[in-house]
C-alpha cells in the first residue's frame, strides 16, 4: 500500500500561511518570493520524496549566478525552514529523508556597505521636502532604530515625560514581539514634539500618509539623494553612522551594542570595523536654537540646518 506524501506546492502554501502571521511583512514576503522562483523550475505538484537534489542544487546555484551567494545563501535558508517546519507540523511529511535543501552553502563575495559622511547626512536632510521625511532621518541617526520599527512607531510609543522611545522588532529566532526603549534626545524630543499634530491619537502612527504607516519607501533614499547630489546610501546605512560616531566618540562597544539591539556584541563589532569616518561625535549633533539648527562646534563649511517646523 502506498503512503501519500506531501506536495511541494502544499508544503509551500501550509508553510506560508504559517510565516504570515509569524513574521513580519517584509520577512514573509521574502519566502513567498523564493517559492514563487523554484516553481519556475520545479513542478509544484511534484510529491517530497520525489524531489531531484540535483534540480534543487541547480536551482541554488542559478540564484548564485544571476543574483549572488548572499541571495542563494538566503533562498537555501528559507526553504530549509521550510522543510524544517513540515517535518514538524504536517502529518503526511516523509521524515525519513534528509532535508533536500541542506546542499553546502555557496560562497559569498559581499561589498563592503557604503556608510555616508555625516555632511552628506545633513545634505539629504536638508533635501527632504518636508517635516515628517526630516524627522525621519532624524530619528535613524538619534536611535539608530531599523526601518521597519520606526515604520510601526506609534505616538503611545514615544514618551515626552520620561524622554523614552518604545521599539518592537521581531529580530528574533522565535519571531515573536520584543520590547525595548532609548533615551530620547534632547533635539529628537523637540524634532518629534513640533511633528505631533494638536490633534493626535496616541494609536496613530508617527510616520504615515493619511494615517496609513509606510511599509518599505524603497525608492525615497535614492530619490532623495540625487536630489542632494550625493552618493546614494539607505536607511540601514544611517544605523551604521550612528554606530561609527558612537565609535569615533569613545563609547563602548558593550553600549554601542545595548543601543543598536543586537543580540551578539560580534554582531556590533562587525558594523564598527571598516566604516569610513565621520566628523563628529554624537553629542555635536544639530541641537535646536531660535529658528534653525546649529552646532555645538560650527564647521567652517557645511549646509545650513534647517528647524523642524510643525
Amino acid at each position: 500500500m502506498l503512503t501519500p506524501t506531501t506536495s511541494l506546492g502544499e508544503l509551500a502554501i501550509r508553510y506560508l500561511d504559517f510565516a504570515r502571521s509569524k513574521f513580519v511583512r517584509s520577512t514573509y514576503q521574502e519566502k513567498v518570493s523564493v517559492f514563487r522562483r523554484l516553481f519556475k523550475v520545479i513542478d509544484r505538484e511534484l510529491s517530497l520524496d520525489r524531489l531531484p537534489p540535483g534540480m534543487i542544487l541547480s536551482f541554488l546555484q542559478q540564484e548564485k549566478e544571476s543574483r549572488s551567494g548572499y541571495a542563494a545563501n538566503k533562498d537555501r535558508k528559507n526553504l530549509m525552514a521550510a522543510w524544517a517546519w513540515g517535518c514538524r507540523y504536517i502529518e503526511a511529511f516523509p521524515r525519513h529523508l534528509h532535508n533536500p535543501f541542506a546542499v553546502d552553502k555557496f560562497q559569498e563575495e559581499r561589498t563592503a556597505r557604503y556608510v555616508p559622511p555625516e555632511s552628506d547626512f545633513w545634505l539629504a536632510f536638508n533635501a527632504c521636502l518636508n517635516d515628517q521625511d526630516r524627522a525621519f532621518l532624524l530619528t535613524c541617526l538619534h536611535t539608530g532604530a531599523r526601518r521597519g520599527e520606526l515604520f510601526r512607531l506609534k505616538w503611545s510609543d514615544v514618551d515626552f515625560e520620561s524622554r523614552t522611545l518604545r521599539l518592537l522588532t521581531r529580530k528574533n529566532r522565535v519571531g515573536t514581539w520584543e520590547e525595548s526603549r532609548l533615551p530620547l534626545t534632547a533635539d529628537l524630543q523637540r524634532g518629534l514634539a513640533d511633528l505631533r499634530p494638536a490633534d493626535y491619537s496616541p494609536a496613530g502612527f508617527v510616520f504615515s500618509v493619511d494615517g496609513v504607516p509606510f511599509l518599505y519607501r524603497i525608492h525615497f533614499m535614492g530619490r532623495l539623494c540625487r536630489r542632494a547630489g550625493i552618493q546614494p546610501f539607505g536607511f540601514h546605512a544611517i544605523r551604521h553612522l550612528t554606530a561609527s560616531i558612537l565609535a569615533r566618540e569613545g563609547v563602548p562597544m558593550v553600549q554601542i551594542q545595548a543601543i543598536l539591539r543586537h543580540k551578539n556584541l560580534s554582531t556590533t563589532e562587525r558594523y564598527i570595523r571598516g566604516l569610513e569616518s565621520v566628523r563628529s561625535a554624537l553629542d555635536s549633533l544639530p541641537v535646536f536654537s531660535g529658528e534653525k539648527h546649529q552646532r555645538n562646534h560650527q564647521p567652517k563649511k557645511g549646509p545650513n540646518r534647517k528647524r523642524l517646523s510643525p
